[in-house]
């Protein structure tokens, strides 16, 4: 079983778009759960979840624990052998998780599966086809959760870059595997966390500090 895990924090606007892709999914219902972890929304998130309840285990959390914590909370939650993260201002293909599924599932040797993404601007329109191997994101990764428990899952000190720290953690034991179809839609919008630089610079520095760089 595949986990899909949707973490939300004041992002009303984009979240059900981001449930309905999920729920499209090619893939067999019974071969895969959606979770989405509301961190403590104040926008009236918590009342569009509850159109989804039966398509989605919802978690309403009470206090917010940051992006890296909230994945934790899901992880911990998940039934499933495997996991795929979505940002709940993004969206996939349909195909998705069928896809990743089979390539974990008849490779073995496979550790995690990546695929391609597009940048899409607040329509949705396609803005560039990006390759994941060369510009990794956190979403759209399928992994094999027990290796996640074997990394220590997502170190909640970091509040920004928690991807990268993770992704650095990952590959010093397993691998990644990317293919090249441009499954994930990456959502470019002015609340990209990506965008605050102050945040960004300063968990650069603790990023390199944690790793020795």
């Amino acid at each position: 079983m595949v986990s899909l895990i949707i973490t939300t924090y004041n992002y009303a606007q984009y979240v059900e778009r981001a449930i309905r892709s999920a729920v499209d999914q090619s893939l067999a219902h019974d071969q895969f759960e959606i979770i989405v972890v509301n961190d403590c929304s104040t926008d009236g998130t918590k009342q569009i979840l509850e159109n989804f309840e039966q398509d989605c285990r919802v978690f309403n959390l009470e206090e917010n624990l940051g992006l890296a914590g909230a994945r934790n909370f899901g992880i911990k939650k998940a039934k499933g052998q495997f996991i795929v993260f979505l940002d709940a201002d993004d969206y996939i293909h349909k195909e998705t998780l069928r896809l990743q599924k089979l390539f974990l599932e008849e490779n073995t040797s496979l550790d995690a599966v990546s695929v391609d993404y597009y940048l899409v601007d607040e329509r949705g329109k396609h803005l560039e086809h990006v390759n994941a191997a060369e510009k990794p994101i956190a979403c759209g990764v399928m992994f094999r959760k027990d290796f996640l428990f074997n990394i220590g899952l997502y170190d909640e000190g970091f509040r920004a870059r928690e991807e990268e720290d993770l992704r650095i953690r990952w590959t010093s034991r397993y691998n990644i595997y990317n293919i090249v179809l441009p499954l994930y839609r990456y959502r470019m919008h002015d609340s990209n966390l990506t965008k605050n630089e102050t945040e960004m610079e300063k968990h650069l520095d603790l990023l390199n500090s944690k790793h020795g760089r």
